[in-house]
Order: structure tokens, then sequence, then C-alpha cells
């Protein structure tokens, strides 16, 4: 988004009174007006004050120093606290501290001064969303529309939001409303796929991911995301072939090098997909799936006690990862472990998973 540049250039012209006893020789009329002269003078030293800081924010903001900048806006608003630039660029700065609450806050402040600020509505949409506060973030963007009917941005964020709320019929609708505006609209392409995803129309979800990706050639995720759907269609080499075209855009995505490692396994190609966990794990030591895909290969290559270190890894970083407890439990049996083996299978038994059920069953009872 593109924030205001605005400077402000401030030129005073102060009456200045001359000081002495004379002053005692003015009517009660003329000291009236003297005071009041002072206050004008003292409101524009503050008005003068305020729209430094405000440019001071915005220097700090452009340098990506959002602490700093809301900082310097606040100083500017206790300047002039009508001053409408500095609480929307405040809530955007807060928006990029991910501190939501506080920019909710802003820019209801903004709405109070100026009822019809559509990007002011926007924003604060925007900060409800990452809050999860769905409804409230519905009414502000449809508001924006009210003020804009034009505002194609409001209407795509509706539909995420209605995705969020696991409508995806709706989302459908929104982003359908998009794409009728602007057929150019890759985003709304590629979430409208995520939608039939969802709803298990793969192929119409292949479709709209592929036009998202032939309007935006240079975007990964979106490759990614066929890799994703194309695996639900047991479609392995279309999916692998996906994951590559995504980090041939982009060599430092680790999650299609992770998607990448279990298509290679489902292909039976271990040692590629040992290539591709190892990969990922160099590029994000904090994944847990990567650490137990990994574990798994190790495992069919009869490295048990390596599996294992894998596992313990991936338990390490999620608590309550049933599928790491799971194949755990199988290498800590190889591994002549059958104490530590029930033990897992049971952890993942009470995390929802049917195959440790059974592993349970046959072999801890």
């Amino acid at each position: 988004m593109k924030m205001s540049k605005s400077v402000f250039l401030v030129i005073l012209g102060l009456l200045v009174w001359a000081g002495g006893d004379c002053q005692d020789d003015l009517s009660s009329k003329e000291k009236r007006y003297r005071d009041s002269i002072a206050a004008v003078n003292k409101a524009s030293a503050a008005t003068a004050e305020a729209k430094e800081a405000y440019n001071a924010g915005i220097q700090k903001f452009e340098g990506k120093d959002y602490r700093g900048a809301v900082v310097k806006f606040n100083e500017a608003l206790k300047g002039d606290p009508k001053f409408e630039q500095a609480y929307f660029n405040k809530g955007v700065a807060l928006i990029k501290l991910k501190k939501y609450k506080s920019a909710t806050k802003t820019f209801t402040a903004l709405i109070k001064l100026s009822s019809k600020h559509e990007e002011a509505y926007f924003q604060r949409a925007n900060a409800l969303f990452e809050r999860g506060k769905y409804d409230h973030a519905l009414k502000d963007y449809n508001k924006c529309r009210k003020l804009n009917k034009s505002n194609l941005k409001a209407l795509y964020n509706s539909g995420n939001v209605w995705f969020m709320k696991q409508n995806y019929k709706m989302a459908i609708k929104m982003f359908n409303k998009v794409i009728e505006q602007d057929p150019k609209f890759a985003d709304a392409y590629n979430d409208r796929g995520s939608c039939y995803r969802m709803l298990g129309k793969y192929q119409k979800a292949v479709d709209d991911y592929k036009k998202a990706g032939d309007l935006k050639p240079n975007h990964a995720f979106v490759f990614n995301n066929i890799g994703t759907v194309k695996k639900m269609m047991k479609d392995y080499e279309g999916a692998k072939q996906a994951y590559s075209r995504a980090l041939s855009i982009d060599s430092k995505f680790y999650l299609a090098y992770n998607n990448r490692a279990a298509m290679n396994y489902e292909l039976k190609k271990y040692d590629q997909a040992l290539k591709d966990y190892n990969k990922c794990i160099s590029m994000n030591k904090s994944y847990a799936p990567a650490y137990n895909g990994r574990g798994v290969i190790k495992h069919l290559r009869k490295e048990y006690k390596a599996a294992i270190k894998d596992y313990n890894k991936a338990i390490k970083l999620n608590k309550r990862y049933g599928s790491a407890y799971l194949n755990r439990g199988i290498s800590r049996e190889m591994n002549r472990n059958p104490e530590g083996a029930c033990k897992d299978w049971a952890k993942a038994k009470k995390l929802g998973l049917p195959e440790a059920k059974r592993y349970h069953s046959e072999n801890c009872q």
C-alpha cells in the first residue's frame, strides 16, 4: 500500500508585543486582544511541532522503523489531536508491528473524526481480520464498498473472510465478482481455486491455479498450490513437477522442498526425497514436518536410531504431532524398545490417529 508522503511547510507570522512597564498602560480590551494573539501563537507553534513530528514519523516508516514511527505519530497527535493523517499512518505502522488490537483502536479514533474515511474502514477491517474478528471485519469491508463501489480490494478481502469462516460457496461468489470487474486479478483466481479445493472440486481448483499462474508466472506459491491439488488427485508425478516449478521460481521456498520430498517418497525415489528434506531443514530448522518426513526415509533405510532422532526433534517442535509419535513408535519397535513403542502409540492414539489405535491394540495388550 502506498503511504501518504505529505510534507507540511509552515510559515508562522508571530506578532511580538513590546515588553516592559508600558504593558500596564493597556486597556482591558487591548489586554484581551494581546492574550488572544498569544493563544493563537501557542496553538500555531503546537501545530508546527505536530507537523514536524509527523514528517519525522513518515521518514521512520519509510525506513521500516515502525516502532519509531508510532512514537513520532503519537507526538504529532499530542500536538494536534485531530491530525487525521497521523492517526492513519500510526494505525498502518501498528499493523506492520502486528499490534492489531492497538491498530483497531487507532482506526476507530480516526473514524470518529471522519466517518467517511474509506481507507480507515479498510485498514480497521484488515486488523480485525488478523484478530479473527471475521464478522466485524466483514462489516468494515462492506462499509468500504458502500463508500467506494470500485474498491476491489475490499471485495476481494471479503472473499478471504468468508474462506476463513469456511463458507466456501460465499467466498466463491465474492471472488467471482472481483474477476467479473477485473479479469486479470490473479489472487482472486488463486483463492477461488483454494475454495474449489476445499469443496473437493479438484479440476476446477487446478484450472483456477493455472490461470493465476498465467497471470503471475513469478508467484511460486501458485504452483505449490497446483502441486497440493495434484497430490490430492494422486497425480504424484504431476505434483512433483508443480513443486519443481515453484522451486525454479523461488529456490528458498522450503515448503515446496518438503512437498516435493513427499512426492518423491510416494514415487519411491527415497534418495531424492532425503535430499529435499535435508534442503528444507537447512532453510527452516523449526519446520517439524520435514523432520518427521526425513525420519520416515531413514526408517526405510533401516537407520532406526537416526530416524528416532528426527522424530524426537519433530516432537520437540510440536508436542501434539501425532504422526511423529506413531512413526517413532514403529522405529522404537524395530530398535527393540517395545515399551517405548507402546507409549508412543498410546500418545498418538490419544491425539486421534486411527492407525495408532490399531498398532496399540495389536502390539500392546
